[in-house]
């Protein structure tokens, strides 16, 4: 394992992208994070995010894991440039000549995701508590880390995002075709929920609409994309100013977006190794 991390460490050290898009992924997270420090300006009106209770405990969890999630493509760019550089540069060939198998190839990529996944939730989990314990109405134990499984689901929803990732990059080779094989999947998997939502609802009244949608299984929540999405839902609904304004916050554990999450990420680690197997490189 530390052969194929120094293996991976030198090749993308001397890879320039790599290098920018790192830097500048873990610069402009930290910036996130401290967003409810500063005035914000919306249509005239000024909102200050702290004030509006993002970094109480319990609620800090669910604000910053989900601001940050918003960047994991940054990281995904560093993953896709560092796989495709090398079958565009053929270091891929090279190295399976110089005795390197497609197993221990999937593997150093794994190995890459991993690091990056678990430097970038470790940063969250310690900046989250250090904003917490800063500028928490509340810091209790019990309230601390009622919802720290946000972390855990940050976690989980990077891994399944890279390996989605990793296995477009493998089947594509080029990071212009992998791009635009991702924008294309995303806009299919948008309409393709649409299609099962109008499904469901139509001819429905509101009321049964909202059940429907509350209550009713969904065959595309389970699609990569959409049971990424679910893992860590929109906390704006906790803003103090939508208390306010009556709305309400409701959060139900999302299970099964989580099991879809692992299996596609199996699904995806184990069609890169087929692809590489299969493949005449």
């Amino acid at each position: 394992m530390l052969r194929l991390l120094k293996l991976e460490y030198y090749k993308n050290l001397n890879y320039r992208p790599f290098r920018i898009f790192t830097a500048l992924y873990f610069a402009i997270l930290i910036v996130l994070l401290f967003i409810g420090l500063v005035d914000i300006d919306v249509f005239g009106a000024t909102i200050n995010l702290k004030e509006e209770g993002i970094y109480n405990f319990p609620e800090i969890w669910n604000f910053t894991t989900w601001i940050v999630a918003l960047l994991k493509i940054f990281l995904g760019l560093i993953i896709v440039f560092s796989i495709s550089q090398e079958f565009t540069n053929r270091m891929f060939k090279q190295n399976t000549i110089d005795g390197l198998s497609r197993k221990e190839f999937i593997g150093s990529k794994l190995l890459t995701i991993t690091v990056f996944t678990a430097t970038s939730t470790l940063l969250v989990f310690i900046i989250t508590l250090f904003l917490g314990y800063k500028y928490s109405a509340v810091t209790d134990s019990a309230k601390v880390f009622e919802e720290v499984f946000f972390i855990g689901n940050y976690f989980v929803k990077l891994f399944t995002f890279f390996c989605f990732l990793m296995f477009l990059s493998v089947l594509l080779r080029k990071s212009m075709f992998v791009f635009f094989g991702f924008f294309v999947y995303w806009i299919a998997e948008g309409i393709l929920t649409v299609v099962e939502t109008f499904q469901k609802v139509k001819g429905l009244q509101e009321a049964e609409r909202m059940k429907v949608m509350k209550d009713e299984f969904f065959i595309t929540h389970m699609l990569p994309l959409e049971s990424m999405s679910s893992l860590i839902p929109n906390p704006m609904m906790r803003l103090k100013m939508a208390k306010m304004m009556g709305l309400q916050y409701e959060f139900t554990y999302p299970v099964e977006s989580l099991i879809a999450c692992i299996v596609w990420s199996g699904i995806f680690i184990f069609g890169s190794y087929w692809i590489l197997r299969k493949r005449d490189w």
